[in-house]
């Protein structure tokens, strides 16, 4: 069965659509499994092409200017207000959020081409805008900031238009050109952004070239990556695919790479804590979107003198959490996005309960009409969480599901010792009243994104977001995107005549007459 949508896929190369007839790649809606949504057949061949196609397209989209690039980008931002509704609808179906998060989703395309172009004195402008200063009485030193060329964006299938648009917009302002590879598990999505980029461009007769789609998955972004003309590669997913970008690139020592990674990220609950407000906030960040956010809670960490309080509560509030198709109302969390992701979260319960683990709400299969892949929360009490990733029910692994554990501490010194025992460093979160605690837990633990009486999942798109460690490479994205877009180039004018010698040199004005004419 197929459903309203892209259906028959295409990718997008120098400003035109080319069709990829056949099955080998084809996405399902997770809440039906046997519902098609996008189909076709990569094509590798199609990777030269689009870097070529940018390649040629990048210099004349430069020389633009930025204010005629800001045009392309207001009109982008203009058709993703108003398809906002279809588009909520397509993530929700590809890749199975409940309808409220698929729309706060989409709802973000427009909100960062408005933060983007945002040059106040705090906008993200700023930092990327041209100056000059004196250097002395006749010499001036200047900067500006340039395009790296041709950037590759790698998106992922959890936020599949938010996360990827969240590089395009910025990249594209600053001058670049953009080879897009969608998730092979989110293809649809990409295609829609792709359109509406495409439309907004065609419509403010851009070259042809600056926006290219190439649909696929593991050899459609090896050859990406793998590709001489690539300038950058602004990569969202998992350690193990950063590693490999990491890898193809190692020879390039010019290309620019923003990777973020995943993370394994802990919130702390302190004996002065808002009790209600940190388990509401501890679930939420814990299962919203299934568990399948980077962002999410992984690791609580709860302080002995409220766990006897604080745990029967989280195992209440996961097990009351409405689990089931993602279109219905008032549906919390809706299926995950492959039967192989509900069984790595299954087996990883399996694994912490042999090591140790005691299951507080067990993670179980939810048997629904249309078989698809859904999971109920489950909570895990451990004894502490260590850095070592293999051993004990407290290892250092990112689960990507809804499966978050638990562990009970006597001091904040402990809580902060276990937050820090993981490569991953992300986003952290604590609970408490105490502005002591909170100053403390902000200076000495190690993550990108630190937030107090608010979950970990949860970010401002006016804000830097990105992590350390597995987590990311200091290239933070959301406000600070534009940073990584472009890079500086410095220069001195000298506007006097003359110049003076330095110790050991001597200049005669008569060898330019003497020089042969």
């Amino acid at each position: 069965m197929e459903v309203n949508g892209p259906g028959q896929g295409a990718n997008l190369i120098g400003g035109a659509w080319v069709p990829l007839p056949g099955e080998a790649l084809v996405s399902h809606d997770p809440a039906h499994p046997g519902t098609r949504v996008w189909w076709g057949t990569p094509e590798v061949s199609h990777v030269g092409r689009a870097v070529k196609a940018a390649r040629a397209a990048q210099r004349p989209w430069e020389e633009w200017g930025q204010g005629r690039r800001a045009r392309v980008l207001k009109r982008f931002a203009e058709l993703a207000t108003s398809g906002a509704g279809e588009m909520a609808t397509l993530i929700s179906r590809e890749v199975g959020k409940p309808m409220w998060d698929a729309r706060a989703e989409a709802d973000l395309l427009a909100a960062k081409v408005q933060t983007t172009l945002d040059a106040s004195d705090h906008g993200p402008l700023a930092r990327v805008r041209g100056f000059s200063l004196p250097l002395g009485p006749t010499r001036q030193g200047r900067c500006e900031f340039r395009a790296h060329g041709v950037a590759a964006v790698i998106g992922p299938f959890n936020f599949p238009a938010h996360l990827p648009n969240g590089h395009i917009i910025p990249a594209l302002l600053l001058g670049n050109t953009v080879v897009f590879k969608p998730s092979d598990k989110a293809p649809a999505t990409g295609d829609l952004l792709a359109r509406w980029l495409h439309e907004a461009l065609h419509a403010e007769s851009a070259p042809p070239g600056v926006l290219n789609l190439v649909q696929g998955g593991a050899d459609i972004a090896a050859a990406l990556v793998g590709h001489a003309e690539i300038d950058a590669v602004l990569f969202t997913g998992s350690w193990p695919v950063g590693r490999r970008i990491m890898e193809a690139s190692l020879d390039r020592p010019g290309r620019m790479l923003a990777l973020e990674m995943g993370g394994n990220s802990a919130a702390v609950i302190m004996p002065s804590a808002d009790l209600p407000q940190a388990v509401i906030e501890c679930v939420r960040a814990s299962f919203v979107t299934a568990g399948q956010r980077c962002t999410c809670t992984r690791r609580i960490i709860v302080h002995r003198d409220v766990a006897a309080r604080v745990l029967p509560a989280l195992r209440e509030a996961a097990a009351a959490l409405r689990v089931g198709p993602p279109d219905e109302e008032g549906v919390f969390m809706g299926p995950l996005i492959s039967e192989s992701a509900c069984e790595a979260v299954l087996r990883a319960q399996r694994e912490f309960g042999a090591m140790g683990g005691t299951s507080l709400v067990r993670c179980e299969r939810v048997e629904s009409a249309g078989g698809g892949h859904f999971l109920r929360p489950g909570v895990m009490q451990v004894d502490r969480f260590i850095s070592d990733p293999n051993v004990g029910a407290g290892c250092d692994r990112e689960v990507f599901g809804p499966l978050v554990r638990v562990s009970v501490t006597d001091s904040l010194d402990d809580a902060i010792l276990q937050t820090n025992a993981s490569a991953f460093g992300l986003a952290a979160a604590i609970f408490t009243q105490d502005a002591g605690e909170t100053e403390a837990f902000g200076a000495r633990v190690r993550a990108g994104c630190i937030n107090v009486n608010a979950g970990t999942a949860g970010a401002s798109g006016k804000l830097p977001f990105g992590g350390l460690g597995l987590s990311g490479n200091h290239r933070p994205a959301g406000a600070f995107s534009v940073d990584y877009c472009a890079y500086p180039v410095a220069g001195i004018l000298e506007q006097g005549r003359g110049a003076a010698l330095s110790p050991g040199m001597s200049f005669d004005p008569a060898w330019l007459d003497d020089a042969p004419r």
